[in-house]
């Protein structure tokens, strides 16, 4: 009888030890999973500063072989800072002055939307690209200058010219920089577009730098965390509207390879999924700034997309059935092979057909169907 109870005490404490194992391994994968998106949010904000790094370099070399230019764009910088202080206060909402209650927050992100996708990148790619060409461009003149003493010697000069320039815009724009930073922080907006108006003159302002980065460093006040913010919802917003735009654009060209859109409709299907995968972190980090994140949600421009892109999956298959019944295509199994793949790209990107979509999806079966007498009938 005491074995009994001895293995039965036993038998207790292994059911706790496993069933404490089981929630600490459950612990450890939430905590994975935040650190999974985490990871791509991080990635997301690299590729977007490298590129603006990237650009910042080639217009730094420009500057350092045409030195006699830096004189004439301190000159014009003093009435720029004159211009931009009249213009401010029009682009962007300050604080003080808006006394409306806060508008109540947006529904909760939708995670039905969200599936396992790859981590890279494609939002940034052209633009890394176009990028890459520059810098590799000024590595082999670096490269080819290191051989020569001659060359080294100038290099040297080069730094030195450097030094001393970011040194003077340290000295005299130090008011000027203080401004831009009392601007960045208190600013205040309530659309994505006065976001992407604010960037784009902020970032003008401080292109008459001779290095941004180096010379901001002198200024530990400067908001580095909502400045990038900024940049990368600007960035964000204004790259989605364009390929959008790109993607859409072909919808009244009845001539359009179907393969070349499809191709652009799982490009927007990689962006918007990866938007969705770390929209929840970062609707959270804009809220603290007072950046306007709806247009993230479904709500907003990327369900506005996915509406988009159903009727562009209704007038391709409409355009596939009229050439299968004009009998004017060669090989009819596989032009609607491409249909039926562009319709279920489609179907996953937005998560589902409505109603129109879904009767011109049925008719295309039906011909499918007729077409094969041997096709498996749904």
């Amino acid at each position: 009888m005491q074995r009994n109870n001895n293995n039965n005490s036993e038998m207790t404490f292994l059911v706790e030890d496993i069933e404490a194992v089981l929630e600490m391994n459950r612990l450890l994968e939430k905590e994975n999973q935040e650190l999974k998106h985490e990871v791509a949010r991080l990635k997301s904000q690299i590729a977007s500063l490298k590129a603006h790094d990237i650009e910042r370099k080639s217009t730094l070399w420009k500057k350092l072989q045409y030195p006699s230019s830096v004189g004439n764009k301190e000159e014009s910088l003093q009435k720029q800072t004159v211009q931009s202080l009249q213009t401010s206060e029009q682009l962007r909402t300050p604080v003080s002055e808006s006394k409306k209650p806060s508008p109540s927050p947006p529904p909760p992100c939708s995670k039905l939307a969200v599936r396992r996708v790859p981590e890279v990148i494609e939002f940034y790619r052209y633009l890394n690209k176009r990028n890459a060409k520059i810098e590799n461009r000024t590595n082999k003149t670096t490269a080819s200058k290191e051989v020569s003493p001659g060359n080294m010697i100038g290099e040297i000069e080069n730094k030195s010219m450097y030094l001393s320039a970011v040194k003077s815009d340290v000295e005299m724009q130090r008011e000027f920089i203080n401004y831009l930073i009392r601007e960045v922080e208190t600013a205040v907006f309530t659309d994505i577009s006065a976001v992407e108006a604010f960037v784009k003159r902020l970032d003008g302002e401080l292109s008459s730098l001779v290095d941004e980065r180096a010379v901001l460093k002198h200024f530990p006040q400067w908001p580095e965390r909502k400045a990038d913010a900024l940049r990368e919802a600007a960035c964000c917003f204004r790259d989605l509207k364009s390929i959008e735009s790109e993607t859409f654009s072909y919808k009244d060209k009845t001539k359009q390879p179907l393969p070349q859109t499809l191709r652009r409709i799982q490009t927007l299907e990689r962006v918007i999924e990866n938007i969705e995968k770390t929209r929840e972190g970062t609707c959270r980090r804009y809220k603290e700034m007072q950046i306007p994140w709806d247009w993230m949600l479904d709500t907003g421009l990327v369900g506005q997309i996915k509406l988009n892109s159903l009727k562009l999956a209704r007038e391709y298959m409409k355009r596939i059935i009229k050439e299968l019944d004009s009998s004017r295509l060669p090989s009819s199994e596989d032009i609607i092979h491409q249909g039926a793949r562009f319709a279920y790209r489609v179907h996953q990107f937005t998560g589902g057909f409505d109603l129109d979509t879904e009767q011109v999806f049925e008719e295309l079966k039906r011909i499918h169907s007729a077409n094969s007498p041997q096709a498996c009938k749904a």
